[in-house]
């Protein structure tokens, strides 16, 4: 009985629920006094209220409620982590200074507004009360002088060099009109061309007429002895004192000018020959079997080669300025691109070096340009009507466009850079493309009838125009301004000079 007595006793000891006499206060309790005293002493008017609340050590509220939002010092809060100084202290003086009467703020405000408009010349390169997104009164803003980071400048009313640029002017109607009567209407044909010495060949049926453009003179050069021939081509050489004359009875014809000669007739096509080209002595004739004869018109023996890529009509012949290619253009819709020819005859000529059959149509047009000479401007006829760019280097297309029209010449003016085109159905005009780009700057209407053939004068500032209308118009717009045109004239005289081998 002892020993359950002695457990009892520990049991009682361990046990919890009687009261701790040297605890400390509990939390209620400390509330319920602190209550009480601030209650008496906001009753007695010795004591202050804020001694009880001092002398607590729980604050009788939560903390941060009841809090003024704005810092106590100045620099940012925590809701917005970046701020700028100079805005800090631009807000804190329109906040010390908004009480204070107005005419104490006159001399301080304009102060402010000057250092305002410093500050933003500073970091905006422009006055911040001017940049509204409407600005409707005064002029456009320009960056202040000296200023480089022109980017922040919202906009400006000086204009770039691109758009001050003038374009010039392009008299909508020809400079000159000529009557070329009994004209051969024939798309295949080539009765025009103009020579270095500025004397301008017109074939008329069976007769060939030379207008001189410097004085004006009209001079009958040849006829052919049958009323049922007529002239299917023409071709002045570099020097312009000889033309080569290819007509409808097989043959090709050199005359003298000055003489008013002819030297010789080539005969070795079985057909009429509808094309010719120069290349210094290399006389290159295309002929409507489709056969591309070259001549050496210093030999007796004159046909040295035959080229019989085309199985129609050879309708257009060019040889490139530098003198290294052919351009064959027939009535199969093809373009061949043939090489020079070896001296001799003796080479890989025959062989094409280019050959293109995207054209849709009779490719008549071709051009080289004068200052990219392995650039080839190709066009098509009715059924195509697409003008195309092509490398002869690579054999790629570098562009094209759809010209809506017959395309009947090409030429490259050198002048401004631009490719002129002569059309027939159906617009019957001559149109100014800009190059590369093969954008329109203009076209010149004024033929009643397609343009047959289009050539460019020798100072490139002139094309002439023959169309089946039965007229010859000249149109004026290529000529280069005064400074450019000296500047020219004196490269042209530094580099003229040579001598040149004559036909005999």
């Amino acid at each position: 009985m002892a020993q359950f007595g002695f457990e009892n006793d520990i049991h009682s000891i361990l046990k919890l629920d009687m009261p701790i006499t040297n605890a400390p206060m509990a939390r209620w309790q400390r509330k319920a006094s602190s209550s009480n005293t601030s209650a008496l002493s906001a009753l007695s008017p010795g004591k202050s209220a804020n001694a009880s609340m001092s002398s607590s050590k729980t604050p009788s509220k939560t903390p941060g409620k009841n809090k003024k939002q704005t810092p106590s010092k100045m620099g940012g809060d925590r809701f917005i982590p970046t701020r700028n100084g100079k805005q800090m202290d631009v807000a804190s003086f329109l906040l010390t200074k908004e009480n204070d009467p107005v005419e104490a703020n006159n001399t301080t405000l304009a102060t402010f507004q000057e250092s305002q408009k410093a500050w933003s010349m500073s970091l905006n390169g422009y006055n911040i009360e001017d940049a509204k997104i409407l600005h409707l009164g005064g002029k456009p803003l320009n960056a202040p002088e000296g200023y480089q980071n022109n980017l922040k400048v919202l906009y400006s009313q000086v204009t770039t060099p691109a758009s001050s640029k003038k374009t010039r002017y392009i008299s909508a109607t020809p400079d000159r009109i000529l009557d070329a009567p009994q004209l051969r209407n024939d798309f295949y044909l080539n009765i025009l061309d103009w020579s270095s010495n500025n004397m301008l060949a017109v074939a008329l049926h069976n007769n060939v007429y030379l207008w001189d453009a410097t004085r004006g003179d009209i001079i009958f050069l040849m006829k052919m002895e049958s009323e049922e021939d007529y002239i299917c081509s023409l071709s002045w050489t570099k020097e312009g004192n000889y033309l080569a004359v290819g007509t409808s009875d097989c043959k090709v014809q050199l005359w003298d000018v000055e003489l008013q000669k002819r030297l010789r007739s080539m005969g070795s096509h079985t057909s009429r020959v509808g094309s010719l080209s120069w290349n210094d002595h290399i006389l290159s004739s295309g002929a409507r079997s489709g056969h591309i004869h070259h001549h050496d018109v210093r030999m007796a023996e004159h046909h040295i080669s035959t080229l019989t890529g085309h199985t129609q009509e050879v309708c257009g012949l060019k040889w490139s300025p530098d003198g290294r290619y052919l351009a064959s253009g027939g009535n199969d819709n093809l373009v061949h691109v043939w090489p020079r020819v070896q001296e001799g005859g003796a080479g890989n000529e025959s062989q094409a070096v280019r050959c293109w059959s995207e054209h849709q149509g009779a490719v008549k047009a071709l051009g080289w340009c004068a200052w990219q000479p392995n650039i080839l401007a190709t066009g098509g006829g009715t059924s195509d009507r697409h003008i195309r760019i092509w490398n002869v280097n690579s054999g790629s297309c570098v562009s094209s466009i759809d010209t809506q029209s017959q395309i009947s010449s090409l030429v490259f003016a050198p002048n401004y850079k631009e490719l002129v085109s002569g059309h027939g159905y159906a617009h019957n005009n001559v149109v100014v493309w800009k190059y590369p780009s093969l954008t329109k700057i203009a076209e010149l209407n004024g033929h009643e009838d397609r343009v047959l053939s289009l050539v460019l004068s020798p100072d490139n500032s002139t094309i002439a125009t023959v169309a089946g209308d039965e007229t010859i118009r000249m149109w004026k717009s290529f000529e280069l301004d005064p400074v450019k045109k000296k500047a020219k004239d004196r490269v042209a005289k530094s580099t003229s000079g040579g001598i040149h081998q004559s036909i005999r």
